[in-house]
C-alpha cells in the first residue's frame, strides 16, 4: 500500500541534491530516526548519481509504504540507459563498468532491507526498487527466557578468525547464527565479517532475505557457509535456515529435528536456503558449531550440559571437540538458569 510518493526527474547533479533532501524529509516524516534518515538520504544520493553517470538520466520516486502493521520507505529509480548484462555482477560491491550500477550499489544493499534490480534486455533500461522498514524495538512482553553462549577461537598460530557469530535480541525474538569464511586467515576473516556486519544491520528481516543480502555482500569475498536460527519464545517457535556445513543439533528433546542444510558457498554458488519452522520448548538445547569441531559426539557424553550456563556449555564443547587445524566456533542456546 502506497500512502504518498514524490517523483523527481534526475538528469544533473542539482537533481541529485534535490532527491537526497526529499528522501531525508520523507524518512523523518514516516518515523525513521535522524541517523536512519541520513542513511536513506545517502542511498537515494547513490541511486540518483547512478542515473546521471550511467544512464543519461531517469526518474527517482520516493514513496511511503505500508505492509500490515509495518511502515517504511521505498526508493525507486528507472531509466532508458544501456541496461545491465549481468545483474548479479552489478550488485557486487565494487563492480563498476559503463552501464553498471556503479560502486554505490554496495551501500544500497548494506543500508536498505530489500533491494531488487531488473534489466530485461539491452537498451531497455534498468529499474531499481529498494525498501527500508521502521524498526519497532519495544521491550517485549517479558524478559528473554533463553540463555545464549559462544566460545570461539582462531586456528592455533593465527591471529585472525575466519569464524564469526551473531546474537541479537528484540521484542519477543532472538536471532543467532554461526558464519564460517571459506579457508583460513585474512580472506576468510574478511568474508565472515562482511556477512556478520550485514546480518547485524538487518537482523529482524526474514531469514530468506538475510541469506540473499549476505550473498550479494559476499560476492566480492571468498564466500561463507552459515546457519541462522530465529527464536520467537512467546509463540514457542524456532525458524531455521542453513547453507553449508555448519553442524546444528537440538538435544534434551524427544522430538526429532530435521534441519534442511543446503550445500554451497554463500556469495559464490549457493542455492537459496530451505527455511523451516519447528516447535521450541523451554527445556530444549541447541548446539551449533562450525567444522572446526569434531562432529562425532553424542548427547550422552555431555550430561553436565543441562545444569551449565550456555557460555559454560559452549566452552566445554570447544575444549573437548576443537580441531588443531582450523578456526572453531560453537554457540549454545538453552533455558536461562
Amino acid at each position: 500500500m502506497i500512502d504518498s510518493e514524490h517523483s523527481i526527474p534526475v538528469t544533473h547533479t542539482g537533481d541529485v541534491n534535490r532527491a537526497r533532501t526529499a528522501a531525508r524529509e520523507a524518512a523523518v516524516n514516516i518515523g525513521f530516526a535522524e541517523k536512519e534518515g541520513e542513511e536513506i538520504a545517502l542511498v537515494t544520493s547513490e541511486l540518483a548519481t547512478n542515473l546521471c553517470k550511467h544512464a543519461r538520466g531517469g526518474v527517482l520516486i520516493i514513496s511511503a509504504i505500508g505492509e500490515g502493521t509495518k511502515r517504511g520507505i521505498q526508493v525507486e529509480t528507472s531509466d532508458r540507459g544501456p541496461g545491465i548484462a549481468d545483474v548479479d555482477d552489478a550488485m557486487t560491491n565494487g563492480f563498476s563498468t559503463t552501464g553498471s550500477l556503479g560502486y554505490g550499489i554496495g551501500t544500497v544493499i548494506r543500508l536498505m532491507d530489500e533491494v531488487a534490480v531488473s534489466s530485461l534486455e539491452k537498451d531497455a533500461g534498468t529499474r531499481v526498487i529498494c525498501k527500508r522498514w521502521v524498526r519497532d524495538m519495544s521491550d517485549g512482553v517479558k524478559r528473554c527466557p533463553l540463555d545464549f553462549g559462544v566460545a570461539i577461537r582462531p586456528r592455533p598460530g593465527s591471529s585472525l578468525n575466519g569464524d564469526a557469530y551473531v546474537i541479537r535480541k528484540w521484542n519477543d525474538c532472538a536471532l543467532v547464527g554461526l558464519i564460517d569464511g571459506l579457508g583460513h586467515g585474512q580472506f576468510a576473516h574478511r568474508a565472515s565479517q562482511t556477512a556478520k556486519k550485514y546480518i547485524e544491520r538487518h537482523f529482524e528481516q526474514p531469514l530468506q532475505n538475510l541469506f540473499l543480502g549476505t550473498a550479494r555482500q559476499c560476492r566480492s569475498t571468498r564466500g561463507v557457509v552459515m546457519a541462522l536460527a530465529r527464536f520467537d519464545w512467546e509463540a514457542k517457535r524456532l525458524t531455521f535456515a542453513s547453507v553449508g556445513n555448519v553442524e546444528v543439533r537440538v538435544v534434551n528433546s524427544h522430538e526429532k529435528f530435521s534441519f534442511i542444510q543446503r550445500r554451497g558457498v554463500i556469495g559464490l554458488n549457493a542455492p537459496a536456503p530451505a527455511v523451516t519452522e519447528h516447535r521450541w520448548e523451554e527445556h530444549y538445547i541447541m548446539i551449533m558449531h562450525t567444522d572446526g569441531l569434531r562432529t562425532r559426539w553424542q548427547w550422552k557424553d555431555f550430561p553436565e550440559l543441562v545444569e551449565q550456563s550456555a557460555t559454560e556449555a559452549a566452552r566445554l564443547f570447544l575444549h573437548k571437540l576443537a580441531k588443531d587445524i582450523d578456526d572453531a566456533a560453537v554457540l549454545v542456546v538453552k533455558r536461562r538458569i
